[in-house]
């Protein structure tokens, strides 16, 4: 008997900026010839071991049918949490360094929110794509990765979760809050948002990658980010406290009433954003035919 070549499995459904399957796609049972749908065309089948026999081996299959899609209430409640867990780390790192006089330091301040976007990552990624970040969603929805009507949701709970972390701080540490507040110190509102725009820039286009090339260090997406955020706070942190991101900036303004310079703030993350998705798309290497089938293990994303 001969051996049969078995297809290696497409890897999971996908979150936002997924490679190698729709997004949001779920589970779609196929119509067999009689009409009928099969549920056999969905198994997802993959060598285990071989099987020996007298006239040669036969390679044992495990199929399973794939998992049925996240809805989208525990995406957009993943994205809450993630987004206070973020806000909260980021500004109490700066509040406090303040209460100490400094005795964080900006490398403290940038290891803290590095820390909480791998964290946050690593956990919820898998859930709602971690965006944590309004600028993300809309670059993300811009280049086709994220359905634009799930993007209000999305930005929502990415704004009351920032107010809710802000006001919760403020009740701790009151009346010391100024110092979460990310405002240019000392430098002109034009420097400042070239230097939001470029960290935001390296953000995105870092995250594009990991995302959504199936080429990128997917499985260590968390580290990449996270690394990412911590380089840029320890760039402009001194200089405009290395925002790259609108709700990181509107809950700490609301709650300590400090609206300066906020327009910076709310469009330099979201235009450096969408350049660097972009830049990142026209960079990328072409997908080759057949590529996601033949090197499943290729296959990563925020999503395991």
């Amino acid at each position: 008997m001969e051996n049969e070549e078995v297809p290696s499995a497409p890897s999971t459904p996908a979150t936002p900026g997924t490679p190698g399957a729709p997004l949001f796609g779920g589970f779609k049972a196929e119509r067999s010839g009689n009409g009928r749908r099969s549920l056999l065309k969905n198994c997802k089948c993959f060598n285990v071991e071989e099987w020996a026999m007298e006239e040669g081996t036969l390679p044992k299959l495990s199929c399973s049918l794939p998992p049925p899609p996240v809805p989208l209430a525990k995406k957009v409640g993943a994205e809450f949490v993630g987004t206070l867990i973020l806000i909260f780390a980021g500004t109490a790192a700066a509040i406090v360094n303040q209460k100490t006089n400094g005795s964080e330091t900006l490398l403290g301040c940038a290891a803290s929110t590095g820390l909480a976007v791998m964290i946050v990552i690593l956990s919820t990624g898998h859930i709602s794509g971690a965006h944590l970040n309004p600028a993300v969603t809309i670059a993300f929805a811009a280049l086709k990765h994220f359905p634009w009507k799930h993007v209000p949701m999305y930005i929502g709970a990415q704004v009351v979760a920032s107010l809710c972390a802000a006001f919760a701080l403020k009740g701790i540490f009151h009346p010391i809050m100024g110092g979460g507040v990310t405002v240019p110190s000392g430098a002109p509102y034009g420097q400042a948002f070239a230097l939001e725009f470029i960290i935001s820039f390296n953000l995105m286009f870092v995250v594009t990658a990991v995302a959504t090339d199936t080429r990128a260090v997917g499985e260590l997406a968390g580290i990449a980010v996270g690394a990412t955020v911590m380089l840029n706070i320890l760039i402009a942190g001194e200089t405009t406290g290395g925002s790259m991101n609108p709700v990181r900036t509107l809950g700490p303004a609301v709650a300590a009433n400090n609206y300066k310079a906020i327009w910076v703030y709310m469009t330099a993350p979201i235009l450096g954003a969408l350049c660097g998705a972009g830049t990142y798309t026209a960079v990328k290497l072409p997908e080759e035919d057949g590529e996601n089938h033949e090197k499943p293990s290729t296959t990563r994303s925020f999503r395991r």
